[in-house]
């Protein structure tokens, strides 16, 4: 449908002077256009995508407010709180609201001066919601999470369900589903569900250009973890397990470690959840290891780094979980670490879900599709951004994103793959589809197991026809071969593996297949890796922006708010990257408002100000100070140790990577013998520690870890060793 034609100048008008932008982006458009023309509609656009402006800009610029319905309290909060520091009246009927907070919140609806009211899916048909229509004759709601409404959906809430009855309790009401995250079928699904009238569709793209998406198998995984973390030093980052014991043991790890995370899972207390999600959001905490009931309230855009610990259970769940990345427009990174073993254990989490919840039947039919969906995509050789791009049913036009493992040349094409895939396939023929994944390992690799022999299968023409590929490749490619389903899986307890007409095609010839491998990195290019920053954007005074960041952080202490509601990292890198001189043009850096320009301007002007003085000569371009040598580098770190610095912070001050960190602060520890190091070795480890070496009679490293159990880490007992070496030398 042709846009309405309608005078968008006024509003506008609001964008520039309430958000700071100069412009809507062309969906936004649409979608805006929509609800001025009291048209119902479907709007999706993905994390990042201005979503929340579609709603939220109406509301400002026209005569009636807009009812918002949101699932969780925080997210109601956060968006509140944003709103109100633009200048926006916003506010929220929810369960959380003391007596004094709920008459506060009357009073400013009784004089109808709110533009965005927030109430939750359970309140809609109860008096509150119909007193607010009567008070302020709102006619536009806008249903935000739309995707909770379908059963298709990802994450199905049955409170969303009531949301059906919007157009029966408020005839002429018009209605907008706003949501990230849907498929074709979930988008007509949430139409059917809300009961909407004719509406207009508006589908934004799913591609998200500034996120680099990465598929590794899991080997190691903290050093695998740590090695992404090494990346993105004192940012935000969020870590997803598949299990709460998962999330504590990797939590307590990192932490033991020096490193500043939280632990969040359904099995804390509500009290405990509240504290690691504030801690996160107030940049208290870089880092917080979840499991996915960890997500949907938290509205931080810099996000720079989402790590999957395990296969999560769909490509919605995993387009929504990675999308916490970057949704600044920053350049950000999303790891998915796997195992085969990972489908097994969400295969019984599903299936034990549905029993115990008495779930509709098709619930587990669609969530194992769902599933096999995501492994497809996760064991497949195709660009990542392709790939999910198409799983949302557009195209994708460029040949090489330039953004994930396949397309930056970090995996190899294995030479001669379907020569090889044939000799796979043919082994699968050969046991006659009557085995699993680890039986045809063992004949292709020639092993000597008691199923080879009891089923004589060395005696096949496959036996060994693989045995110089080391067995983590050749099951990975096995994986790749079901992803690209030119081999299949039974759905058994103990699943087989099968040919279908693909397999046939590939052993015949007809048809060509691409396996991928990944070259064996040297721990001198892992730590020259893990030691690089994210680049900022061309133009950016990083020197500058880490100021502005310093600054904000101060801000939102005092004021006791998030940080990204003072201003986003996008916001300061356009600061650091324009520098603007006096007021007027700080209000043209785009996201500076009128309010925020009255709340913060004159101090933020201040800040560039005085680093411009420090660092540039009157009218010429800043730029930050040399980066320092190696020898000033360790001298920082050696300085740092003595003030009692952590290791994390000290490589986020000097830049190195934390095997340089390390070994600085165990020759620091020798030449200074301190009094303690519990900075950076627990009390509790120290002694552990000692104990061993002492009743090894050995101060070697895997013998005292072998000893507690692999409990504690290479680096603690470096730290410790060196600590009781000099104070033994001290001591003499």
């Amino acid at each position: 449908m042709p846009p309405v034609s309608l005078d968008m100048a006024p509003l506008l008008a609001v964008v520039a002077q309430y958000w700071g932008f100069p412009g809507l982006r062309p969906l936004q458009d649409r979608a805006i256009r929509a609800v001025l023309a009291r048209r119902d509609s479907v709007v999706v656009l993905p994390t990042g995508g201005g979503k929340s402006l579609c709603y939220q800009a109406p509301a400002v610029a026209g005569q009636e407010p807009t009812i918002v319905v949101s699932p969780l309290i925080a997210l109601m909060k956060d968006q509140v709180d944003g709103l109100t520091r633009n200048g926006i009246c916003a506010i929220r009927f929810d369960s959380s609201q003391t007596p004094q907070e709920r008459a506060a919140t009357d009073q400013i609806l009784a004089r109808g001066a709110a533009r965005l009211i927030f109430v939750s899916p359970e309140r809609i048909a109860t008096n509150d919601v119909h007193r607010i229509v009567r008070a302020t004759n709102c006619r536009t709601f806008a249903i935000d999470e739309a995707h909770c409404i379908s059963h298709w959906g990802h994450d199905f809430r049955p409170e969303y369900r009531q949301l059906g009855r919007l157009k029966e309790l408020f005839p002429g009401a018009n209605v907008h589903a706003y949501t990230a995250t849907a498929t074709p079928q979930v988008r007509e699904d949430i139409a059917r569900q809300l009961n909407l009238d004719n509406p207009e569709f508006h589908v934004g793209n799913f591609d998200r250009p500034n996120l680099t998406y990465r598929i590794i198998p899991r080997t190691d995984l903290g050093s695998q973890v740590r090695e992404v973390m090494a990346r993105h030093r004192n940012q935000g980052g969020i870590i997803y397990c598949l299990r709460r014991k998962d999330v504590d043991d990797l939590a307590a790890s990192l932490q033991r470690d020096g490193y500043r995370v939280a632990a969040y899972h359904a099995g804390m207390s509500a009290a405990a959840r509240g504290q690691a999600q504030d801690a996160f959001v107030s940049e208290a905490v870089d880092v917080v290891v979840a499991t996915v009931a960890f997500g949907m309230g938290i509205d931080r855009p810099d996000v720079r780094f989402v790590v999957h610990a395990a296969l999560p259970k769909s490509i919605e769940h995993y387009q929504q979980e990675t999308g916490r990345a970057g949704r600044d427009g920053l350049p950000s990174e999303c790891v998915l670490l796997y195992s085969g073993a990972d489908v097994m254990v969400l295969r019984s989490i599903i299936e034990k879900s549905a029993l115990e919840n008495g779930a509709d039947p098709t619930y587990v039919t669609t969530a194992l599709a769902q599933l096999n969906q995501l492994t497809s995509y996760a064991r497949g050789a195709v660009c990542r951004h392709r790939a999910l791009v198409q799983h949302f049913g557009q195209e994708y036009d460029r040949d090489d994103c330039a953004a994930c493992d396949l397309c930056l040349k970090e995996t190899l094409e294995v030479p001669d793959s379907t020569i090889i895939a044939q000799k796979i396939l043919s082994c699968v023929a050969r046991v006659q589809e009557r085995f699993g994944i680890g039986h045809i390992l063992s004949v292709l690799r020639g092993e000597n197991t008691e199923m080879v022999r009891k089923y004589r299968h060395d005696q096949l023409s496959t036996f060994r026809l693989l045995s110089d590929i080391s067995k983590t490749d050749l099951r990975d490619w096995v994986y790749q071969l079901l992803g690209q389903d030119a081999l299949s899986q039974s759905d058994e307890e103990f699943p087989v593996l099968r040919l279908n007409a693909t397999s046939w095609q590939v052993m015949k010839g007809e048809r060509s297949v691409r396996l991928i491998s990944r070259p064996k990195r040297s721990r001198k290019k892992s730590e020259r890796a893990a030691s690089t920053h994210y680049a900022a954007a061309e133009g950016v005074d990083t020197g500058l922006f880490e100021r502005l960041r310093g600054l904000r952080r101060e801000c939102a202490q005092e004021q006791k708010v998030p940080p990204y509601i003072i201003f986003s990292d996008a916001v300061l890198q356009q600061m650091a990257r324009l520098r603007p001189r006096d007021l007027r043009a700080m209000r043209q850096v785009p996201g500076v408002g009128d309010a925020k320009l009255s709340a913060y301007g004159a101090l933020f002007l201040q800040a560039i100000t005085e680093y411009l003085q420090e660092y540039a000569e009157p009218d010429h371009p800043a730029s930050p100070p040399p980066p320092p040598s190696r020898s000033d580098r360790k001298r920082l770190a050696h300085k740092l140790f003595h003030t009692g610095t952590a290791i994390p912070d000290v490589m986020g001050e000097t830049g190195l990577a934390r095997s340089t960190i390390v070994e600085y602060l165990t020759e620091w520890i020798q030449q200074e013998a301190p009094a303690s190091v519990a900075t950076w070795v627990s009390d509790e480890i120290y002694v552990e520690v000692a104990a061993a070496a002492r009743e090894l009679g050995d101060a070697k490293l895997k013998p005292i870890c072998d000893l507690l159990n692999q409990q504690v880490s290479y680096d603690q007992i470096r730290i410790v060793l060196a600590h009781l070496k000099a104070t033994n030398a001290r001591s003499r």
